[in-house]
């Protein structure tokens, strides 16, 4: 696919909500510094082509190898997963199941609230990050670009993303849900990230909850937040402790690596109800030992389903058809790439033919008309290229063998200038 003398397979390798729970997709969680890491250890040993991204629903390596290996045990150095866990709760893409893989995930297809468009930003965060690095090519480049064309169709032609549904979403409605007086509970966001500001903004537009406080380890961008939405009263965050025992609901949107919330900020004997939206899980284990805290983390909060969901899901083909539009776009390009070099070659190799039989005839026969000739043999070289185009876009055509017969039968290397087969 690929030919600069790197590896030619794009695979797609990771691990999911789909068969990963919680605490298994935060073992191979990676943080910034991990995957900035990653990408320049990819880069040291000859696999600079791919990307990597790390969310709450899903870790995976996107790029060239010889072999999904060289992924998977990147994946593994730098994350807190072992081979053997990545073995049971995987998924490994190659080539054209990688490239469909990534058209659903960036449409919301693959999303675990089905039509969640968050994804979309995080994986054209993820693409700037390795295109920074250094760590992407024109292959994934174009590849990105139609994936997120295809995402824009689906999003402006659909309902696929109809209503508001995501894990900020959930988190409230949970509250609306489970929480019959939840207007009147004290309520403290702890983490002002993307979730945290997502919350805040969910819990003014679907409650009349005058209670909501909100901390953060910097202070002075609570503080900013808070002007700028004044239902909201300002923690400081050398207050946790204190904050935490007037909370009746905790919803923690951290996004560290380990927990900020543990048993020691949870006094005795407290009825609190704890939403973490963070991943890897930012509330310690040992926070749901202690007697009247109830646990809430990301797969539970995912389950919610309403009628939003059951609209969706008439969208799906739809969505399927466009990305098929946008999928067949790129393999069209992708062909045109793998075969122009030798179709080139090819038709060089018959111009020179060309050039030397006219030179032949222009000498053997009185008044001959030259530029006829060059009319109906350029005609010739045209249908004879692309009868030979026909033939290597034919899926069950083994390129590497048919551009080997054609440079024994017109004595030009047009091997060298061939892709791999893929």
């Amino acid at each position: 696919m690929y030919t600069d003398n790197r590896p030619t397979k794009l695979y797609n390798i990771g691990v999911s909500y789909v068969k990963a729970d919680a605490d298994t997709r935060g073992k191979f969680s990676l943080s910034k510094d991990n995957q900035l890491a990653l990408l320049q250890e990819a880069q040291e040993k000859g696999l600079g082509e791919i990307f990597v991204l790390s969310t709450c629903n899903r870790t995976e390596i996107t790029g060239f190898a010889e072999h999904p290996f060289q992924l998977i045990s990147m994946l593994c150095k730098h994350s807190n997963g072992s081979v053997e866990e990545f073995a049971k709760v995987s998924y490994v893409n190659k080539d054209q199941d990688a490239i469909q893989h990534l058209f659903r995930m960036g449409t919301g297809l693959d999303s675990q609230i089905l039509g969640d468009y968050e994804i979309v930003g995080q994986l054209r965060q993820a693409f700037k990050q390795a295109k920074e690095a250094g760590t992407t090519n024109a292959y994934l480049e174009r590849l990105l670009n139609c994936v997120m064309q295809a995402s824009k169709r689906v999003k402006n032609e659909t309902k696929l993303s109809s209503g508001t549904t995501s894990v900020s979403y959930a988190a409230v409605q949970y509250l609306i849900n489970n929480l019959p007086d939840y207007n009147s509970k004290n309520i403290l966001v702890f983490g002002l990230g993307k979730m945290g500001k997502h919350t805040c903004k969910n819990l003014a537009e679907y409650t009349q909850n005058k209670k909501v406080s909100l901390i953060n380890r910097t202070d002075y961008k609570t503080e900013e937040f808070v002007n700028e939405h004044t239902f909201i009263r300002l923690a400081k965050f050398k207050d946790l402790q204190e904050e935490i025992a007037k909370a009746d609901v905790l919803i923690v949107s951290t996004g560290a690596d380990i927990p900020t919330i543990t048993k020691n900020h949870i006094a005795a004997n407290k009825e609190l109800l704890v939403l973490d939206l963070s991943m890897p899980a930012n509330v310690a284990k040992e926070v749901g030992e202690l007697e009247g805290v109830t646990i809430v983390n990301v797969d539970e909060l995912s389950k919610i389903t309403d009628e939003t969901l059951a609209i969706r899901q008439q969208e799906i083909p739809i969505a399927e058809a466009i990305i098929n539009t946008h999928k067949n776009e790129f393999n069209e390009w992708l062909n045109h790439r793998r075969f122009t070099p030798a179709i080139n070659a090819l038709k060089q190799s018959l111009l020179a033919i060309q050039k030397d039989e006219i030179d032949f005839h222009k000498k053997k026969i009185q008044n001959f008309d030259e530029e006829q000739a060059e009319v109906i043999t350029s005609r010739l070289i045209q249908k004879i290229t692309t009868q030979f185009v026909k033939h290597l876009k034919d899926e069950n055509t083994s390129i590497s063998q048919s551009i080997e017969v054609m440079s024994k039968v017109f004595g030009t290397n047009l091997e060298s200038v061939n892709a791999e087969d893929n």
